[in-house]
């Protein structure tokens, strides 16, 4: 593997995650979107889920979510967050923390109606991360199912509009780490790190 330099490395830690995006997804790896989000309750206590990035730019990095699951309580309660990715083929990784917002109501909307009507209607048949109530003797999943059904039946004919609870979250950076593998363990390890309204860069041991 070539070295990380901090010569090579763009003046803004979110343009150098594209790059690297863009080289992982020429390389082939597999989902190279998915990330692991990691979230904390205002009592400090962590959860960590695998989700899937779907824009980024200078503001930060964006993914959406049912603002009811845990994940969508951990946030509004507590709007700090981790995300890491690992991209094995070009032996990379990248973490990044910092605050979070929900995007606005437009851009939740626009890409809603981009999904997969499948998806649209399962946004409104779970309610992710409680537990699924036995109804009438009936085992779980078939209560899930039902709801599916529901929704599809009340949607019938017509576009699935987005749920009221269903939306995005944009993580903006206040550091951003890429990690290059490197022979004998002496891994490359460059940080970003927020100064007032620019960026320093940090090399850190491995």
């Amino acid at each position: 593997m070539s070295e990380l330099s901090e010569d090579d490395l763009a003046r803004e830690p979110v343009t150098q995650f594209g790059i690297w995006f863009e080289e992982v997804v020429a390389a082939g790896e597999p989902e190279p979107e998915a990330m692991c989000l990691s979230t904390a309750t205002p009592e400090g206590v962590p959860s960590a889920r695998m989700v899937l990035l779907k824009a980024y730019d200078v503001e930060g990095f964006v993914f959406y979510t049912n603002g009811g699951s845990a994940k969508g309580a951990e946030l509004l309660a507590n709007p700090r967050a981790a995300l890491t990715w690992r991209w094995r083929l070009l032996e990379r990784q990248v973490r990044v923390t910092g605050s979070v917002q929900a995007i606005t109501p437009e851009e939740s909307d626009a890409y809603f109606a981009t999904r997969a009507r499948g998806s649209q209607l399962g946004a409104w048949a779970s309610e992710q991360s409680s537990v699924i109530p036995v109804e009438s003797g009936r085992p779980a999943r078939a209560a899930l199912d039902a709801a599916f059904a529901e929704a599809e039946q009340r949607f019938a004919g017509g576009p699935v509009p987005r749920p009221p609870y269903w939306g995005g979250f944009r993580v903006a950076p206040d550091s951003l780490e890429l990690w290059q593998g490197q022979p004998n363990r002496l891994h490359d390890r460059l940080r970003y790190r927020r100064d007032g309204d620019g960026w320093v860069v940090e090399r850190l041991f491995p």
